[in-house]
């Protein structure tokens, strides 16, 4: 039976972690569902590993869950078109990364769906597929994790040789200050997000699941733990709010006291990890026949007259949510896709919205300034925080030598990109930026 658990009950991970101010703006506002926009372009790179490779070519009508790109190999994805409508340019845009990739436009004509694809709103609880037909069924639909890594889905059950899962984790973290589309997927679709936990257990051969919740999102553990009460099988974890708990290795320390090896994943220790947006995906792929094409997003700032939660195609440009938000505030100096910790600076405010996109933090021109650097004072900061157990500002310094080897050698790969160093630093040294750089040149020295 699930219980909600309080004060000493709270779990968080044991080593680092900083307490940004956490500005969860738009907590309390309900999920919007965007217009359908006039035209869209849809990259075909909307996940980790190899792109997809499209299957359309200008002129062609397509309807909302066509595929119109197909994964290459394991590590790919499918992509769908999120309207109907005819195919216009395929070419080469720049994301909201500032990388440009290969993009199919389409022009929007109607609203016209696949008639396969349930769009009803009645929660179907009972699971019907078999295991196999659940994993084909997340593998042609294009899920990936929505928490920002857009890992395939299907790739995770795809384990080694001698590896088991006992356990299946949940991420409702969103331990990112600013975001909260998850937390509103939690509080609004409780129901198939708990089916889509079934599924995913199902999918995996598992008898527990764990949903860790941070506990400033108190409703939603309050809510999930009422619906579970009678269910052994599933349980809510509330955790203390604590960046960067939303990493994987870091929930799994918190939830289960479980560490994961250096350069190892989650399956070395039994655990598979997928993020509430995936869950709700998974929920939508199984029992509605719906791929992802469609995906949740809030967009906020201080300046921001209307922070929300929008229901957003894939492929909508970024400026439609931002007018939907009450438009670009005067004096903004940054828009960001994702939080203000792992977040990145949108170059191009026509860039589409994309399956790993959870947030777009408008920042004001003050805050978004760098400010002044100074020498290092030796203060320790970065090392006390780092939730990796690294030495950050050596691998600073090591990258921006270009002593590549010996950042290696001092773990530069295990950085999970938290950004702690950096809000700690008293000297303002942008240590993430070339502990980066350190990572991308160690990735391409091994590669």
């Amino acid at each position: 039976m699930s219980k909600v658990l309080h004060g000493n009950d709270l779990k968080t991970f044991r080593r680092g972690g900083v307490h940004p101010d956490d500005q969860k703006l738009s907590a309390a506002v309900p999920i919007v569902t965007l217009p359908v926009p006039k035209s869209v372009k849809i990259p075909v790179l909307q996940h980790l590993g190899a792109p997809a490779k499209a299957v359309v070519q200008r002129g062609d009508k397509v309807k909302v869950g066509q595929v119109i790109a197909r994964h290459e190999g394991a590590f790919s994805a499918n992509i769908h078109s999120s309207v109907s409508g005819t195919i216009g340019q395929i070419k080469e845009e720049m994301d909201s990364s500032g990388f440009k990739h290969l993009a199919i436009h389409i022009r929007t004509e109607g609203d016209e769906w696949l008639e396969t694809v349930d769009r009803s709103e009645t929660h179907i609880e009972k699971i019907t597929m078999s295991r196999e037909d659940i994993i084909t069924r997340i593998e042609d639909s294009g899920i990936v994790g929505m928490g920002g890594a857009a890992f395939p889905s299907h790739a995770k059950v795809a384990l080694p040789e001698g590896k088991h899962i006992d356990t299946l984790l949940i991420n409702g973290v969103e331990c990112e200050p600013y975001l909260t589309s998850d937390h509103r997927l939690m509080l609004e679709k409780p129901k198939e997000v708990i089916t889509g936990v079934r599924i995913l257990m199902k999918e995996l051969g598992v008898e527990r699941a764990i949903i860790g919740i941070e506990d400033n999102k108190h409703d939603a553990v309050t809510l999930l733990s009422g619906l579970l009460r009678d269910d052994p099988a599933i349980e809510v974890q509330p955790l203390v709010v604590q960046y960067p708990q939303g990493g994987e290795r870091q929930l799994i320390q918190a939830v289960l006291g479980r560490e994961v090896p250096s350069r190892g994943l989650p399956y070395d220790v039994g655990v598979i990890v997928h993020n509430v947006g995936t869950t709700f995906a998974v929920y939508e792929a199984v029992q509605k026949n719906k791929p992802l094409i469609e995906r949740i997003v809030t967009v906020t700032g201080k300046n921001v007259s209307k922070p929300s939660n929008f229901r957003a195609r894939i492929g909508t440009p970024v400026m439609e949510l931002i007018s939907a938000a009450g438009g670009l505030p005067e004096g903004t100096g940054k828009v960001v896709a994702g939080g203000p910790m792992m977040g990145r600076a949108i170059g191009d405010l026509e860039s589409p919205v994309w399956k790993g996109m959870s947030g777009i933090l408008l920042i004001p021109e003050a805050e978004a300034r760098r400010s002044q650097e100074y020498r290092c004072v030796r203060c320790g900061k970065c090392v006390e925080v780092c939730p990796m157990g690294l030495e950050p500002y050596l691998l600073m310094t090591l990258a921006k030598s270009g002593d590549i080897k010996q950042a290696d050698h001092e773990h530069v790969i295990d950085c999970i990109e938290c950004g702690s160093c950096s809000f700690v630093c008293p000297s303002n040294r942008p240590i993430l930026d070339y502990i980066r750089l350190g990572k991308t040149k160690a990735k391409s020295r091994k590669s």
